[in-house]
């Protein structure tokens, strides 16, 4: 224990004794951990609120939706091809319905989306539609209505002109006076209000689901889109011990109603959150992993920093290295005391890169949070690990050497070279 206070106070004194040099040796090991930290926080955080937008319609679902043929469900070639013009036509209420049937299927409903001007008196606005079906409420746990009701199945087979509005629509036209009872246009068609939602908030900052107008599906098509297919359907699963079943049973009955043959030749995707979440623990492992290798780089130059400043210790000491040895110090008490500083330095600059890292992470947070993305960005015990792990490992890697080069130091050639 002793030795250890004499090597804490020595290396206390070599490091005061040019404090410029210290702190600059410090501040690629500060950069470095502080950086490890605030990485592994942020993408655990957004990896957690992703997930979060992901599961908010729940666990137990399997979408079915369009899909360009020939290309992967996942590939950017199914995406840019969707939104650069491909439309996929193929998909109708009735191969919805017939879904719905299968023996592990519960609540569901279908959907199509298009964009209208919305009118209500001298205002108006350019809204995004979404047509369900009745089942919507069921099915979709955050569809929650502040006032009214939904509408029904009958509504949507006659063709009824009501609508239920997103609570960031309904506060536009109607502010605190009720909604239910009045009228809005739609691409010049009059709408009765049946009912109102509570707000939801917006997913991943892209789609505010308080500025949607809920439509009845079939009256949505018609009478707004003129079309007949859908885009997509929702189904909740009974049994999730049945999922897979569930999936390759919906695939080969959609391939049965469309008349394919081919698996290439698919215009749909069965997609299941489970298989969402794995893939977005997949990109996100790889995605971390790759930022970790990066930040690791100002480690990897801190070190180098730690490797010159102990040569330069070395080389000032040279005549205290010979004093030593003379007097009987063996190579391994040189050599721990050098090793020692090298470490002590990394393991200082770890401590106040983990306190950088907190500070960081916390901005980024409140940051993010000013911008409407409530990331909780968490320091976890294992970014905390790593950083600190990384700091030491450098001490010892980068430190190792000029302390056994110190070690080697004979009396004579030490006593010499001053």
């Amino acid at each position: 224990m002793h030795h250890l206070f004499v090597s804490i106070k020595l290396a206390f004194k070599n490091l005061r004794s040019n404090i410029a040099r210290t702190m600059l040796s410090l501040l690629g090991i500060v950069i470095g951990v502080a950086s490890v930290i605030l990485v592994l926080s942020f993408g655990s955080g957004v990896k957690n609120y992703v997930t979060t937008q992901v599961t908010v319609f729940g666990s137990d679902i399997i979408a079915i939706e369009v899909k360009v043929p020939k290309v992967s469900k996942t590939s950017s070639a199914n995406a840019t091809g969707q939104a650069g013009g491909t439309t996929i036509t193929t998909f109708k209420l009735e191969d919805a319905e017939r879904i719905a049937k299968m023996d592990n299927i519960g609540a569901w409903y279908a959907m199509t989306f298009s964009q209208h001007i919305s009118t209500f008196e001298e205002k108006k606005k350019q809204t995004m539609i979404l047509g369900v079906t009745a089942g919507v409420a069921e099915a979709d746990q955050q569809v929650i209505l502040e006032e009214g009701q939904m509408f029904s199945e009958e509504d949507d087979k006659s063709l009824k002109q009501v609508a239920v509005l997103g609570s960031g629509i309904k506060e536009y036209y109607f502010g605190d006076s009720s909604a239910i009872g009045q009228s809005i246009k739609i691409k010049g068609k009059t709408f009765k209000v049946v009912g109102t939602l509570k707000s939801r908030g917006t997913m991943m900052g892209i789609m505010n689901f308080d500025d949607l107008i809920y439509l009845p599906l079939e009256t949505a098509q018609k009478k707004l889109d003129g079309t007949d297919y859908i885009l997509e359907g929702i189904y909740k699963i009974r049994d999730m011990n049945k999922l897979d079943l569930t999936m390759a049973q919906a695939t080969d009955k959609m391939r049965e109603l469309h008349d394919i043959s081919n698996p290439d030749d698919d215009d749909f995707a069965v997609s299941s959150i489970v298989e969402v979440l794995e893939i977005l623990g997949t990109v996100f492992f790889a995605l971390n992993a790759l930022l970790l290798a990066l930040t690791s780089i100002s480690l990897v130059v801190g070190g180098v920093g730690i490797m010159n400043v102990m040569y330069v210790a070395v080389a000032e000491r040279t005549f205290e290295i010979g004093l030593k040895k003379s007097v009987g110090a063996r190579n391994s008490s040189i050599l721990g005391q050098f090793l020692f500083e090298a470490i002590f330095l990394t393991v200082l600059g770890g401590i106040i890169g983990l306190a950088a890292g907190f500070l960081v992470t916390k901005g980024g947070e409140i940051a993010a949070a000013s911008f409407g993305y409530p990331i909780e960005l968490t320091i976890t015990w294992w970014s905390v690990g790593i950083g600190a792990g990384f700091s030491a490992l450098v001490g010892i890697i980068f430190g190792y050497y000029p302390a056994r080069q110190a070690s080697f130091l004979t009396p004579t050639e030490a006593l010499r070279k001053e």
